[in-house]
C-alpha cells in the first residue's frame, strides 16, 4: 500500500532583522565621528597652512616669475602632457582588450599593469635605469648610436608614463566594460564596420571614464618625484620638474618651495574636482 504523499515543502521564511533604534544609530555615528574629524583635520591642516603661508607672502608674483619656478612649470607642463598623450594612445587599446576580450595571459597582464601602483617610485627609477641607462639592457645598444635616454627630458616622460599609466588603464577598462554589447551589435546590423562602431558607439559611451582616467593620470604624472630623480636626475631646464624644484629650493629658498608646492596642491584640487564632477554626472570612473 502506497504511503500518502508528503505535503510540498516551501523554503523557510527568513527571520526579519529588527530595525536598529534611532538611539543606537546616533551613538554609532557619534562614535565614528571622532576619528573622521581627526582624520579630516590631519589631512586639511597641512594643506591650509601651506596655502596660507603662500598667500600671506607679499612678493608672491615675484616668486612666480623666478627662473627656477618658470623653468620647472614649463618642463612639468611639457612632460606631463607628453606622457599623457602616450598613455592614452597605448593605454586605450590595452584597456579595451582587458575589458572586452579573452586571451592567454590576460590575468597576468591585468596584474602587471597594477604593479607600478604598489612599487616605491625609487624602485621604479632604479629599474628604468637598469634598462635604459648607458649600461642597461636597452641602453647599451642605443649608446653606440648616440642615443641617450637616462638623465634626459625623455627619461622624465618615461618615468611619468610608468607610474601614471595604471590610473588611465583602470578607468578606461571600467568605461569599456560598461558599454552594452547590444548597442554595438545594433550598429553592426545597421551596416557599421568594426572601426565605425568603435569610433561612433563604443568610445563615446566610454568617454567619461576615459576623461576621468586621463585626469587622474595627468595629476599623478605632474607630481612624480622618486622615479624621476633616480632615472632622470635633477638638472635645471632639462629634468627638474616642479617636485624636484621644490626639493632644490628647500635648501636655499623656502618661500620658492612653498609657492611651487602650493601650485601643485591647486593643480591637484582642480583635477580631483573635475574627476568628482564627472563621477557625479556619469557614474564612478575609478
Amino acid at each position: 500500500m502506497n504511503s500518502a504523499p508528503s505535503p510540498p515543502s516551501f523554503p523557510r521564511k527568513r527571520e526579519s532583522i529588527p530595525p536598529r533604534s534611532a538611539g543606537s544609530d546616533t551613538g554609532l555615528r557619534s562614535f565614528f565621528l571622532v576619528p573622521t574629524v581627526l582624520f579630516a583635520i590631519f589631512v586639511a591642516l597641512p594643506l591650509l597652512a601651506l596655502i596660507a603661508r603662500a598667500v600671506m607672502t607679499g612678493d608672491l608674483f615675484l616668486q612666480l616669475t623666478q627662473p627656477i619656478v618658470l623653468s620647472a612649470l614649463r618642463l612639468s607642463a611639457l612632460t606631463s602632457v607628453a606622457s599623457l598623450l602616450i598613455i592614452v594612445l597605448v593605454g586605450t587599446p590595452t584597456a579595451y582588450l582587458l575589458a572586452r576580450s579573452a586571451f592567454p595571459g590576460k590575468r597576468f597582464l591585468d596584474v602587471l599593469i597594477d604593479v607600478p601602483l604598489a612599487l616605491p617610485p625609487v624602485v621604479v627609477g632604479v629599474a628604468l635605469l637598469l634598462v635604459f641607462g648607458r649600461l642597461g639592457v636597452v641602453g647599451r645598444w642605443l649608446h653606440p648610436l648616440g642615443i641617450e635616454i637616462a638623465f634626459t627630458t625623455l627619461a622624465v616622460v618615461l618615468a611619468q608614463i610608468f607610474v601614471a599609466a595604471p590610473f588611465y588603464v583602470r578607468s578606461a577598462k571600467i568605461g569599456f566594460g560598461r558599454v552594452d554589447p547590444e548597442l554595438e551589435e545594433i550598429a553592426v546590423t545597421l551596416g557599421a564596420s568594426t572601426w565605425q562602431t568603435l569610433r561612433y558607439v563604443t568610445v563615446p559611451l566610454a568617454w567619461p571614464a576615459l576623461v576621468g582616467g586621463a585626469v587622474l593620470s595627468w595629476a599623478r604624472a605632474l607630481g612624480e618625484f622618486g622615479a624621476t630623480i633616480m632615472f632622470a636626475g635633477n638638472f635645471t631646464g632639462r629634468t627638474q620638474t616642479m617636485p624636484l624644484a621644490i626639493m632644490t629650493a628647500l635648501e636655499s629658498d623656502l618661500q620658492t618651495a612653498i609657492v611651487l608646492a602650493t601650485l601643485l596642491v591647486l593643480a591637484t584640487f582642480v583635477a580631483l574636482f573635475l574627476l568628482r564632477w564627472i563621477s557625479r554626472r556619469f557614474g564612478d570612473v575609478w
